[in-house]
């Protein structure tokens, strides 16, 4: 069964990765038309660090954005204009927070109502069914569902797909579906992955309920030809919370990449090659190509091989250890301050 679903996502996305079909000039239309996506978790929940955002810099980080420079549209908008190639004015940018924690309702949706910013909230809904401590409840997901947030989904229980069977990964996905049609009356078109993990059999899977697009929590910008089903979030927290950080996100153009190899990010330990050779096409009128840098989440360096021709291999210096890991490229571009920026995460199982 795993096998056929890894058949038919690699056939659907003709490889995983790539757009089917690039068009004649993949850089123009990336360049006309990408947002860059920030990705949070909580608010003003200072004793965890590295999903929290302190409030003093979530503030500033609002102010500048809504200052005039920045174009803030929601994701509805800015995945229909993606799938269709239709213009994006530059410096667009999608706010969004995963997990349905309480802060998003106290804290998060009162600022950027103020500040009149449009954000997306993906909701696990074990957690909201079970009325943990810390998360929303079902009247909060409704009020700011009325007040114009857009609701996405995050699965049911929370849990890593790739790790699922098919047959567990389709049940939680259509008792996450379910429990909106209950409670909203609705089902969400955004689906963020948990935890960013993904594969080409639970991507198979995910296609088949409809979705417009997925999210990972990889850095990077989204950009018409890239797969929908894998669209990069600069993650925020207290650590990359900073104005400095923001602004290095938020000025990021795309870097265009296709024939992305490995076709599936899932590396099984003693059975897939690690660490995994990224290799990638850049686009053509791409410059500065020499001044590429290549990092692994943790900041190491990784070694770029230049094949000839725009191609790329890009070895990281030591094997990836579960659950995950993430690879950023970036190339300078003429404009001071602003970098081409593709990222991809692999998920990592023993």
């Amino acid at each position: 069964m795993r096998k056929l679903l890894l058949l038919c996502a690699l056939l659907a996305s003709a490889p995983a990765h790539a757009a089917a079909g690039p068009p004649a000039d993949p850089l123009a239309l990336a360049m006309s038309s990408h947002a860059v996506i920030l990705m949070y978790h909580r608010f003003g929940e200072d004793g965890i660090p590295s999903t929290n955002i302190r409030l003093e810099q979530f503030d500033a980080q609002l102010a500048a954005l809504a200052a005039g420079k920045y174009h803030v549209l929601g994701l509805p908008e800015i995945v229909a204009r993606l799938k269709k190639g239709e213009p994006l004015p530059d410096r667009t940018v999608g706010l969004s927070a995963d997990d349905a924690y309480a802060s998003s309702f106290t804290e998060a949706w009162p600022r950027l109502k103020k500040a009149g910013l449009p954000f997306t909230l993906f909701v696990a809904t074990e957690p909201v069914d079970q009325k943990l401590r810390g998360y929303l409840t079902w009247d909060q997901i409704r009020r700011m569902k009325a007040e114009g947030v857009t609701i996405g989904a995050h699965g049911n229980a929370h849990p890593s797909l790739p790790a699922m069977t098919p047959e567990a990964m389709q049940a939680d996905l259509e008792t996450s579906m379910r429990r909106f049609r209950e409670e909203l009356g609705e089902t969400p078109k955004l689906f963020a992955w948990p935890f960013g993990e993904w594969d080409a059999a639970s991507m198979a899977v995910l296609r088949g309920f409809g979705y417009a697009a997925a999210f990972g929590q990889h850095s990077g910008v989204a950009y018409a030809g890239h797969g929908m089903f894998w669209l990069p979030r600069f993650p925020m927290n207290e650590h990359y919370g900073s104005l400095d950080r923001l602004h290095q996100a938020v000025e990021a153009l795309p870097l265009p990449v296709s024939d992305i190899t490995p076709q599936d990010v899932l590396i099984r330990l003693g059975q897939t090659p690690n660490p995994p050779v990224l290799g990638f096409t850049v686009a053509p009128g791409v410059e500065r190509l020499k001044q590429m840098r290549c990092y692994t989440g943790p900041g190491e360096a990784v070694a770029i091989t230049d094949l000839g021709g725009q191609r790329f291999a890009v070895t990281p210096p030591k094997a990836f250890a579960p659950p995950r890991e993430r690879i950023s490229c970036t190339v300078p571009t003429q404009e001071q301050g602003r970098f081409r920026w593709f990222g991809i995460q692999f998920t990592v199982q023993k």
